[in-house]
């Protein structure tokens, strides 16, 4: 316990001393203003003095930050929340990247969707081009033959000849290519065998005369060549 002390009035000119020979606070200055900070000293004296023996009672209590199961801990409190919350964003930030991957792979799955729909309607359109050239081309293959004829007795001559021939270069730009020449080897795939001859003198059969020609569009023969053969004996 702190002993009241007594102050020692000084001289007129001295100021004030308590028991210990400590200065009185304010007792240097003058009336009023010497009293109230006086009391103002008194005032943070008794709250240092309360705040010393709150202290030390807090200190002798042993239920007093003995970390028991009866004081529950104001930090834990706070930290269920924020776990908690932490908890719910994983399981939404799981959700999202299982969403996502999902997405991906339907994604992926239309794209080659897709991919193979196109090169479907691209194979499509070109066997439909070919058809559709092939056939065109096909119908035409009479008046190449009565040219052909023209052209083999002489009579393709003046202006019928220039349209003949320019008849023949366009088809050729289209693709159309003539195939059988007397001396070829025989090929059942690309001639038809209209007569037998009776020459001897090869040794695989052979085409000996080209009866009609025959017309092909890049692999697909059109009308095998008409020809005459001879086989060896």
């Amino acid at each position: 316990m702190t002993e009241p002390t007594t102050a020692t009035p000084g001289g007129p000119d001295e100021p004030a001393t308590d028991a210990t020979g400590r200065t009185e606070p304010g007792s240097d200055l003058p009336g009023a203003a010497a009293e109230e900070l006086r009391q103002v000293a008194e005032e943070a004296s008794q709250a240092s003095a309360d705040a010393q023996a709150a202290r030390s009672g807090t200190a002798g209590d042993p239920s007093v930050g003995s970390g028991s199961d009866d004081q529950p801990d104001p930090g834990a409190g706070a930290s269920d929340p924020a776990a908690q919350a932490g908890g719910e964003a994983g399981d939404a930030l799981a959700d999202a990247l299982g969403l996502a991957e999902q997405r991906l792979g339907d994604l992926l799955r239309e794209r080659a969707e897709f991919v193979n729909y196109r090169r479907r309607v691209e194979r499509d359109r070109e066997v439909a081009g070919e058809q559709g050239r092939a056939a065109v081309l096909s119908a035409l293959l009479p008046v190449l033959d009565d040219i052909d004829g023209a052209r083999t007795h002489g009579d393709l001559v003046g202006p019928f000849a220039s349209v003949a021939d320019k008849l023949d270069g366009v088809l050729r730009r289209l693709g159309l290519e003539p195939f059988g020449e007397p001396g070829d080897p025989f090929d059942p795939v690309l001639h038809e065998a209209l007569l037998q001859d009776g020459a001897t003198q090869v040794d695989v059969p052979t085409c000996t005369q080209v009866l009609q020609r025959g017309y092909r569009s890049g692999d697909r023969v059109l009308r095998p060549a008409r020809v005459a053969v001879a086989s060896p004996a």
